[in-house]
């Protein structure tokens, strides 16, 4: 078995478990809570918070060594993404998605290589730095918008032309050098640490998509880039045989967390949450960067 796939010691406070298989019927408690929870998480974020994908991320490397944690996690990714596409089949800007095409698959690669010559510990340090950069550009970006709406009500009120409001942003947000950006960092924060979604989210709120809209095409943008990134991580060495049985113990959690997400996605307020899911996620991220 892959020596690689022992759950940390220092996590579990306990020997190491050994591999994957055998720590299906003998893992630490502990240990096993965390990856189900971050399981429930990956489903949940699929159908209702893509925001909350950071924090099962941010879990997985911490109990697993962070290459084969990213392993895991794009399986569990991709079966999240099956009950999102059917929940929004019909939600979905399939010209967008194939303007992003371009730029995605060349962050990808660079991901890849990028994979191919990293250490354990340097992976785990830049999963955690690409979070905490993605929140910074989500507070920021909406810290712009924010103040943007409050100029546009006060030009409005004085009867000014509010010709600049949501037709400029869209405008920056399809432009083919904002699809540029966007679309690689993407690519290379979901091939490296599967945290593409800040990137992605902040790219579709500046496209200024309704929200069954936004949830339809980021559902099959996920769904196409995870299944882009399965053969360069099976070539990479990323996922083998031995996370197989990880990935089926989980699956159950993360079909769950998907319908408890489709239930609330309608109820939950964003306003409430969002600040909640920055904060759990800069809280996870901390210990990867130490």
């Amino acid at each position: 078995m892959h020596d690689a796939l022992l759950i940390p010691q220092a996590l579990v406070a306990a020997p190491a478990v050994g591999p994957l298989p055998d720590a299906v019927t003998m893992g630490p408690t502990s240990a096993w809570a965390l990856l189900i929870v971050s399981a429930l998480l990956v489903g949940l974020s699929k159908t209702a918070l893509p925001g909350v994908t950071a924090i099962a991320v941010a879990i997985f490397a911490q109990v697993l060594p962070a290459k084969e944690s990213t392993g895991v996690m794009l399986l569990l990714l991709l079966t999240g993404d099956l009950p999102a596409i059917w929940a929004y089949r019909r939600d979905t800007d399939a010209t967008m998605l194939k303007r992003l095409v371009p730029a995605v698959a060349c962050g990808v690669l660079i991901g890849a290589l990028f994979l191919r010559v990293a250490s354990d510990d340097l992976m785990r340090r830049v999963i955690g730095w690409l979070m905490i950069v993605l929140i910074v550009i989500t507070l920021a970006q909406r810290a712009r918008g924010r103040y943007r709406t409050g100029a546009r009500s006060r030009a409005t009120s004085a009867g000014a032309s509010s010709r600049g409001g949501t037709g400029s942003a869209s405008r920056a947000g399809s432009s083919p050098t904002a699809r540029m950006v966007y679309g690689a960092l993407a690519g290379f924060s979901t091939m490296v640490a599967n945290a593409g979604g800040p990137v992605t989210s902040l790219y579709f709120l500046a496209c200024r998509y309704p929200v069954k809209a936004f949830l339809g095409t980021t559902a099959w943008f996920f769904f196409l880039v995870n299944l882009t990134k399965l053969p360069f991580s099976i070539a990479l060495g990323i996922i083998h045989v031995d996370a197989l049985a990880l990935v089926a113990v989980l699956i159950p959690a993360v079909l769950v967390g998907a319908l408890a997400g489709r239930l609330l996605a309608d109820r939950m307020p964003q306003r409430v949450f969002d600040p909640v899911v920055m904060v759990l996620t800069v809280v996870a991220a901390l210990p990867l960067v130490a």
